[in-house]
């Protein structure tokens, strides 16, 4: 079994709304190959799908969005967000060492959820008819975006 990797974003997010993307790659350094990026997919579609990809491989996928910027200036945004999102989990981190291993608890949280969805097992991945009418609603909601 490998890994998936993912924003935990609140209820109501805007990203949650966003084309999301998939990238697979080796799990541990002993493989090294180029890493694979799949999409953009809905979210709960590019979640099944990495969900099912990993169940049976050792492979890690991240699931993120995929920010359609239109000019430079939204981007260096987008960045500048990042850099302080990512200097705060930092500290976050150095803050959690106090109380133990930060990864135990999101294995736990992930167990969590998958019990409390009644799942066994990966989600089942969504079928090539379900994948069209996703890129057809991401098709529309980029193109609409500059509008």
């Amino acid at each position: 079994m490998g890994a998936l990797v993912t924003l935990d974003l609140p209820e109501g997010s805007p990203m949650l709304g966003l084309p999301w993307i998939i990238t697979f790659g080796p799990l541990g350094d002993a493989d090294e190959w180029e890493p694979v990026v799949c999409g953009p997919y809905e979210r709960p579609h590019a979640l099944a799908l990495a969900e099912s990809v990993v169940a049976e491989e050792q492979l890690m996928a991240v699931v993120e969005p995929l920010l359609p910027a239109l000019s430079p200036d939204e981007i260096r945004s987008e960045i500048a967000a990042a850099q302080i999102a990512a200097q705060d989990e930092d500290n976050r981190v150095e803050a959690a060492d106090l109380y133990g291993d930060f990864e135990d608890v999101i294995d736990d949280e992930l167990e969590a959820a998958a019990e409390a969805d009644g799942r066994t097992g990966p989600l089942p991945a969504p079928d090539e008819a379900e994948l069209r009418a996703g890129f057809a609603r991401i098709a529309k909601l980029l193109t609409e975006k500059g509008g």
